[in-house]
């Protein structure tokens, strides 16, 4: 099937569907999703939104508790950007119908997050991200102008290559014309061709065996935007995130959101014994690269699976009314959190790098926006301060929309874009060539790039990881495409990435901690990938 869109939106989370709400005032909207519209990372956030709303409060505040989070290494004009612009953005959600919690005099009952210096935190009790996921939704479902396509995997973004052109990272006019999608249903692939593409495809948790990401992050939107020749950058900074439920028999890992130790829970070892006190004045609130390092560090000393959050010492219906979902999902593997403490474990949550964009979105890619995790704005730096996720997405989807909204007035349908050719394909019988390799792919980033890496472990993943990506690319180029075939590609590309960036840093900071470099440096790494 061949369709012609003013905007194609790739991800169905806070940032695509902020997008395609307004844009489809302006033009035709064709939102496609790799699963169901709802399954999204944002669905499972937790925490909230951070913004200022009241004083003490400032910006000033907030911008330098980002700063500090993300270890000097943010743009300071886009952290000013995203914070400034934060209430007016936060008001559109609630005019869309999105419900955050009110204290008893009316007031938003603002939440405090570890890296806060102030409550600021906006929630809908412990399901802010579910709320968000479907009012947004809901309004999209309701315009007549969207139309998203759900069980529909967007396999490569379409440019001058597929025209025959010679394109590399160089080329200084790499222009997207829109994607190649297989519907999953039928087993075909779709030529959408657009005008605008927004990538949103969120991130790529599942590169690690423990993660608390749903099992669509798969690094779909930057491995496509690498492969199309785009700029990627900061991909060495995964954040993990301090505190998941311990309970090695699920996936993904339940998060227990951070603003339970904003609530007063605290961190303890094994024997009950708090131990934050060894790592940060801040202690269960210092950020979470570095409560991520400590817990880390006390799971090997004590040679013990887990840690544990205490919260055992707080009201118990206050406990249970702000937390519900934490609460009821304790309760299904026997622990009630009011009089036992929680077992947790350190797990990826959050990819701080990405597609590289500036100030308005764009990607180094004409026509191509990005928004949300897979982009990389400069707000995060080297570490993500709680609860600045969901922010980002609103603000620079927002600011996608006013750029690409003029841009489309003067841009054309590439008509001569040719249909998908999967000459010369055979239908794949041997699933265990793809399974086999996740399992390979999550061992070796999370045994070799971690929490805590060193050289040594950075470039035997590096080797491994290339015997991995020659298999699969053999693999993709002779089988008929199916999404597994297509995730465990991308995976490995943003593996990939991971470690060559990892190796480029030399030095230790934010999430990124090298044994080998442990003191910070002021010069800036090569941000390029490096041509493939």
């Amino acid at each position: 099937m061949r369709r012609e869109v003013d905007f194609l939106v790739i991800g169905t989370g806070i940032a695509g569907l902020t997008f395609a709400l307004k844009a489809a005032k302006v033009g035709k909207v064709c939102i496609v999703t790799k699963s169901k519209a709802d399954e999204t990372a944002t669905k499972y956030a937790q925490g909230g939104i951070a913004a200022v709303m009241y004083t003490p409060d400032t910006y000033e505040k907030h911008i330098q508790d980002t700063l500090i989070a993300g270890d000097d290494l943010n743009d300071e004009k886009a952290v000013r950007i995203t914070i400034t612009e934060a209430p007016e953005r936060i008001k559109e959600l609630i005019e869309l119908g999105v419900s955050f919690d009110k204290n008893a005099s009316g007031q938003y009952d603002l939440a405090k997050e570890g890296g806060h210096s102030e409550f600021r935190v906006l929630h809908h009790k412990d399901q802010t991200g579910l709320e968000i996921e479907e009012t947004l939704l809901a309004r999209a479902r309701e315009d007549s102008n969207i139309e998203i396509l759900e069980n529909h995997f967007t396999v490569e973004l379409i440019t001058q290559h597929h025209l025959g052109m010679y394109v590399n990272r160089r080329t200084p006019d790499i222009t997207c014309f829109g994607a190649y999608v297989l519907d999953r249903k039928n087993n075909s692939i779709d030529t959408i061709l657009a005008k605008v593409t927004l990538m949103a495809s969120g991130g790529a948790g599942n590169v690690y065996a423990t993660t608390t990401n749903p099992p669509i992050a798969t690094g779909d939107g930057i491995a496509m935007v690498y492969r199309a020749k785009g700029t990627i950058e900061k991909m060495e900074f995964i954040q993990f995130h301090p505190t998941s439920l311990y309970n090695p028999t699920e996936k993904p890992s339940f998060l227990i959101t951070e603003a339970l130790r904003g609530f007063g829970g605290i961190l303890k070892d094994i024997n009950g014994n708090e131990f934050m006190q060894k790592y940060d004045k801040r202690l269960s609130l210092a950020p979470r690269d570095i409560v991520a390092r400590a817990i880390d560090n006390e799971l090997k000393i004590s040679g013990e699976d887990h840690m544990y959050l205490d919260c055992r010492h707080l009201n118990r219906n206050q406990l249970i009314d702000h937390f519900p979902g934490v609460y009821a999902k304790c309760l299904t593997i026997g622990i009630d959190m009011t009089r036992e403490m929680i077992p947790i474990v350190p797990a990826a949550h959050y990819t701080c790098g990405g597609i590289k964009v500036d100030e308005w979105g764009n990607s180094s890619i004409i026509n191509l926006y990005a928004s949300g995790e897979c982009s990389s704005t400069g707000l995060h730096g080297a570490n993500r301060l709680a609860s600045n996720s969901l922010l980002e997405s609103l603000v620079y989807s927002h600011r996608a929309f006013i750029d690409s909204s003029q841009k489309i007035k003067h841009v054309s349908f590439c008509n001569e874009i040719p249909d998908w050719n999967a000459e010369g394909t055979v239908m794949n019988e041997e699933m265990v060539l793809i399974t086999q390799t996740m399992r390979e792919l999550q061992s070796i980033m999370t045994y070799y790039v971690g929490i805590v890496r060193s050289d040594l472990r950075l470039k035997r993943a590096a080797d491994r990881l290339s015997i991995l990506e020659r298999e699969t690319e053999e693999l993709y180029k002779h089988s008929v495409l199916i999404d597994k075939i297509c995730e465990v590609r991308n995976l490995v590309k943003v593996a990939t990435l991971i470690v060559k960036m990892a190796l480029e840093r030399k030095e230790s900071r934010g999430l990124h901690f090298s044994i080998d470099y442990p003191k910070v440096i002021d010069t800036e790494v090569n941000i390029y990938s490096p041509e493939d």
